[in-house]
């Protein structure tokens, strides 16, 4: 066999003569091929060329064109042909990896070149794979603030090709953010978060598709601001918010990614309304504590880099509810302590008398909700 006697072609000559009736045969193994196929291609292993080739070429004049990932199995499998004698062939050089740079059509199914070579790392775990990039790509996660805990979530998120985004937030970046919000820079001082955002996710990953409310989340829109999300974030910085978020995640039947930091502390887990085992917010908050027993981040300070941490356990939550895969946070809260370097792991159970979730609890308006807050 001497796979040299083959020609080779570049995947723009491939493609030409496939508009002219030429067969291409994609000789990658069906793993191989479940990352994308040129267009119109036919998916044929390379062991199984030479016993499955008249099924799709008849006549032995038939135009052939052999592809593989780099070049090399094509030849092997252009020679294999031409021993059954089949006259007409031709090896595509640089395999499907020069036809995904060259920006050549893919099959429906494919993931595009910019995908394939971005996402190669998910493309290698079992776990994600193609469809599971698929899965991130049709995914809607939306964060509630784009500071210390969204600033982290939405970067990781939006590199790892989650496909649409909504960020809601009604401040502006201040210098003080910068210890900690990593989405927003010295010189975006005095932009609205969102806008802040969007210029830094853009940069990053313009395949994201990103939505922004700069808003505040009341009784009246919290709603209208998550409804239709795969996933929720919180990234609230004040109980108001926390608890109409649990409330509405409860009735939209969405998951709430829950996480909250302290000085040198945070905490983290998962409120999943599907699951009927699964607590809510107020299953371990039942009411607001007072302000004095929980100021935030302007009154008691925190160390820069504890959001980044949490917020980044906030997001492999979020990935996992999404790719279905691995144990997520429900019924549990991780604690993590900075200082000494430990995480914690506390059971939560469903309560049955909490005021959220509980047999006989009662759901009176989001008003009520944010009077508790207000009056705590």
């Amino acid at each position: 066999m001497n796979p040299s006697l083959v020609e080779e072609i570049d995947p723009h000559a491939a493609r030409k003569r496939q508009a002219h009736g030429a067969l291409l045969i994609d000789v990658r193994e069906d793993d191989e091929r479940a990352a994308g196929m040129p267009a119109d291609a036919i998916g044929l292993p390379l062991a199984q060329v030479a016993t499955r080739i008249g099924e799709f070429a008849t006549r032995r004049d038939q135009a052939i064109l052999t592809i593989c990932a780099s070049g090399k199995r094509s030849l092997v499998a252009a020679q294999t042909l031409r021993e059954l004698g089949y006259t007409c062939l031709a090896s595509v050089a640089g395999g499907f990896l020069r036809w995904n740079v060259q920006g050549l059509p893919l099959a429906p199914e494919g993931l595009g070149a910019d995908a394939l070579e971005r996402y190669s790392r998910h493309l290698l775990l079992p776990e994600v794979g193609v469809a599971g990039q698929r899965k991130l790509g049709n995914a809607r996660i939306a964060i509630v603030g784009a500071g210390g805990l969204g600033s982290p979530a939405a970067f990781y998120l939006a590199a790892a090709g989650v496909g649409q985004m909504t960020l809601i937030d009604d401040d502006v970046v201040e210098k003080s953010n910068l210890q900690r919000q990593i989405l927003h820079t010295d010189a975006r001082v005095g932009m609205a978060k969102i806008e802040s955002a969007r210029v830094a996710i853009e940069a990053l990953n313009p395949g994201v598709t990103l939505t922004t409310h700069r808003a505040r989340m009341v009784a009246d829109n919290v709603e209208a601001l998550i409804g239709g999300h795969d996933v929720v974030l919180d990234g609230a910085d004040n109980f108001a918010t926390r608890y109409l978020l649990s409330a509405a995640c409860r009735r939209l039947r969405i998951p709430l990614v829950y996480g909250a930091v302290h000085r040198f502390t945070g905490q983290i887990a998962v409120f999943d309304a599907r699951d009927a085992a699964s607590p809510c917010y107020r299953c371990l908050f039942p009411e607001p504590p007072a302000a004095a027993d929980a100021p935030n981040c302007a009154e008691a300070g925190v160390l820069g880099v504890l959001p980044g941490t949490v917020g980044l356990l906030q997001a492999t939550e979020a990935l996992k509810l999404v790719l279905g895969i691995g144990t997520p946070l429900i019924g549990r809260l991780l604690c993590y302590d900075a200082l000494a370097a430990t995480f914690r792991e506390l059971r939560l159970a469903r309560d049955s008398h909490c005021p959220g979730c509980g047999e006989g609890a009662v759901f009176e308006g989001y008003r009520d909700i944010a009077r508790i807050c207000a009056t705590a």
